[in-house]
């Protein structure tokens, strides 16, 4: 699995921002932030509260938030043609991970982001981080406190992004939120979610709220149907972390490195075609065979077995990894 590179500036600016964060502190705070993202009960105030909080976060969660928000931004991309975005509205952004996942997803591209979030110590770091940025979309971004429980009469903006963030929500609040999104994006709207049976949960019922708000699905889906993925399983992907120094202090790790599992949902409203279909789990190489799961049209669920007699296809389908679209488009 390719390691998604945090950008050298964000590597930068975390570890000169956090520089003063003791990791024995920090640990003690992750642990009370991992307890309150993982509650069932969602809470009508930020779970990031001050500035101590947020520095944890962003030690421990942040790289994470941003590898699996450019990973499906990246899926986005590569369906969406020659699309770019010229606004872009990160909703409950926080720090900003997502703000630098599109300035990285789209390179060299003039766009503006703004980041709404409720937590002002949020806000504050992510402006703090953003100073040191080299793009300009994230050094020019706006901060801007607002809540987002029933959030109404949002900035229209080209691309919408929400990340990490339903799962503090009422289900009332997330509905209200992803409609919001979807009436301020001209273009697109990118939710991400944890990998996890509740975080699959609300991405499917964000991507029927898109769905009934005009919007086609891009990715990861081939199709607007409903998800063939029923029972105890769900939908996931992940992305590959490149961890920071403080942060495998702070989890007395020693790899580099370490898998973030997410759920997303990437919807368009302008003219685009999804993928044929897409690799939902992790392929399986045998000597001579390479086993594919796939979600395809009609929605179904397929395995799909490419043995060496299929030639390129089969050199295609020993680098194709989970999340990637299949069958391949080009063959060479």
């Amino acid at each position: 699995m390719p390691t998604v590179p945090l950008p050298d500036d964000l590597r930068a600016a975390l570890a000169g921002q956090l520089a003063a964060t003791a990791p024995s502190a920090a640990s003690a705070q992750v642990e009370r932030l991992m307890v309150a993202y993982r509650g069932t009960t969602p809470t009508a105030a930020p779970v990031l509260r001050d500035a101590a909080d947020v520095a944890a976060y962003a030690a421990y969660r942040m790289p994470a938030t941003y590898a699996a928000a450019r990973t499906a931004l990246g899926a986005f991309r590569l369906r969406a043609g020659g699309w770019a975005p010229g606004t872009h509205l990160d909703l409950g952004g926080g720090t900003g991970a997502a703000t630098w996942a599109v300035a990285d997803a789209w390179p060299g591209a003039k766009h503006t982001s703004t980041v709404l979030d409720w937590s002002q110590p949020a806000l504050t770091l992510g402006a703090a981080l953003a100073r040191g940025a080299h793009t300009g979309p994230v050094r020019g971004a706006s901060w801007r406190r607002q809540p987002l429980g029933g959030a109404a009469g949002l900035p229209a903006s080209d691309l919408v992004t929400v990340s990490y963030v339903l799962g503090e929500l009422t289900e009332a609040d997330r509905d209200a939120l992803v409609g919001a999104a979807a009436d301020a994006a001209g273009g697109a709207v990118v939710i991400v979610e944890p990998g996890t049976p509740e975080g699959y949960a609300r991405v499917i019922a964000a991507r029927d709220r898109l769905l009934a708000a005009g919007l086609h699905v891009l990715a990861p889906c081939p199709h607007d149907a409903a998800c063939p993925v029923t029972g105890t399983d769900w939908c996931h992907f992940a992305a590959r972390v490149q961890r920071t120094a403080l942060h495998r202090q702070i989890k007395g790790a020693t790899l580099p490195y370490e898998d973030e599992k997410f759920s997303y949902v990437a919807a368009a409203r302008f003219p685009a075609a999804p993928a044929a279909g897409r690799v939902v789990r992790h392929p399986q190489i045998r000597k001579g065979l390479v086993l594919l799961d796939t979600c395809d049209v009609p929605p179904a669920l397929h395995r799909t077995t490419v043995s060496k007699r299929h030639g390129a296809l089969y050199r295609a389908a020993r680098d194709t990894e989970w999340g990637d679209p299949w069958p391949p488009e080009q063959i060479g």
